[in-house]
């Protein structure tokens, strides 16, 4: 007779605890391979297809679409055939990772026991009852034991001081599931919720999720662990301006504003490695090449690609790479490995028509540029006034990295090269 296996969700590594169901790819009753995908699922960093490790009748899913789904919460049950069962799926599932994703350290393996007469009496009919009757008593012998797979969830009890042995849980086998401590902690304080949102109020409660919720926690993160200054000055790009004119006049690939920044940005990376750096514990890291993110707006918001060694690129190179990944952030196709790792940051917020910004810094990247709109302006050049290019440059850095000095430093060499980019020549 078939044997019902349980597929859960992955650990998919970062440090994600959970994701949220974007489609499922299969039907109840329809018939999978081995390594299919079942279910498109949303983590902080990209949204990906997850292969499940059994060939088989799919029984039941679980997790509607827009469900949070947390690290080790089944996401499917299939009916495999006898003659293909592995003697320890379990421990099989757990060395295939998904694509772009590292293994996870520890696994919850325990909570699905292989009968004692091996791989035989896990397919005939007695093993059953060993799931049915053995479990009983031994939550009654030993309730320290508390099926609870997930440190999010622990987390969340330990913070709103829930004693798990008296939450029940919903998941198989009597798992606790974030949902279940979700639940305990509203029943348990109805009044203060109540309060929060007063009844028949128009407003819409809109949870943190996926891409949002991760942004949140990373910032506020940044927020509270850097002590981050800003700086800035206006600079008068008309030059620079000229200069992309003439160099798109040859045939190639155009050559964008973004990659002409970020040629000065490295050019100022070379002369302040400082800053290319980010702080471990009591120490500072200084990165020797520049993995060079950028915010983009795409389909799941605002993003930050990275081009990775950035440093060894010419302009041209530069331009047709950042036009890459912008059209990848659009259509939502960066990979995780496109969306982490950044060691210094460039950020255009000019494209939203705005001229400055003082922004929360990309932890733990240690600084961050940002530029304003370029758009006419009365501006004094060579002792008349006339109407130039002018922009707004700002800089965000740790102050632990560096002093205000080297801060300045960096500005203000970025803003002679924005109004006199004939001067990257001589780093040539």
């Amino acid at each position: 007779m078939p044997v019902v296996r349980e597929f859960t969700l992955p650990d998919l590594g970062e440090g994600l605890t959970g994701a949220e169901v974007v489609r499922w790819m299969v039907e109840v009753g329809e018939v999978i391979a081995v390594d299919q995908p079942v279910v498109e699922v949303e983590t902080a960093k990209a949204v990906v297809e997850v292969p499940c490790p059994y060939g088989g009748v799919v029984t039941a899913r679980f997790g509607e679409v827009g469900q949070e789904v947390p690290v080790g919460a089944p996401l499917v049950t299939v009916a495999v055939a006898p003659g293909h069962v592995p003697e320890e799926a379990p421990a099989a599932q757990a060395e295939r990772p998904l694509v772009g994703y590292g293994v996870a350290e520890t696994r919850r393996a325990g909570r699905r026991r292989v009968a004692p007469g091996g791989a035989a009496a896990a397919v005939v009919a007695p093993a059953p009852p060993v799931a049915v009757a053995a479990p009983a008593p031994a939550a009654a012998t030993a309730p320290a034991v508390l099926p609870v797979i997930s440190p999010l969830v622990r987390r969340i009890a330990r913070e709103h001081g829930l004693d798990l042995t008296q939450v029940p849980g919903s998941g198989p086998d009597g798992l606790i599931t974030r949902r279940d401590v979700e639940r305990a902690i509203d029943g348990a304080a109805p009044v203060a919720r109540t309060a929060a949102v007063p009844a028949g109020a128009d407003d819409e409660l809109v949870p943190l999720r996926g891409l949002r919720r991760t942004v949140a926690e990373k910032l506020t993160r940044s927020h509270r662990e850097i002590p981050a200054a800003t700086c800035w000055v206006d600079a008068d790009a008309t030059e620079l301006m000229a200069l992309r004119g003439q160099l798109n006049q040859v045939p190639g690939p155009k050559v964008s504003v973004l990659a002409l920044l970020a040629r000065i940005c490295l050019a100022g990376l070379e002369r302040f490695p400082e800053l290319n750096s980010s702080v471990e514990g009591e120490a500072v890291r200084r990165h020797r090449a520049v993995h060079l993110g950028f915010a983009a707006q795409g389909q799941r918001g605002l993003v930050v690609p990275v081009l990775r060694d950035a440093q060894l690129l010419g302009t041209e190179r530069l331009s047709v790479e950042l036009a890459r990944l912008t059209e990848a952030a659009r259509d939502g196709s960066l990979g995780p490995a496109e969306l982490t790792g950044g060691t210094f940051t460039l950020n255009n917020y000019g494209v939203f028509g705005v001229d400055g910004s003082t922004p929360i810094l990309n932890h733990p990247e240690a600084a961050m540029l940002g530029v304003g709109r370029i758009t006419p302006k009365p501006w004094v050049h060579e002792g008349q006034l006339a109407v130039r290019q002018v922009t707004q440059l700002s800089f965000t850095f740790d102050h632990r990295v560096c002093d205000g000095g080297t801060a300045g430093g960096f500005l203000r060499f970025v803003a002679d090269c924005v109004e006199r980019p004939g001067m990257l020549l001589r780093g040539l």
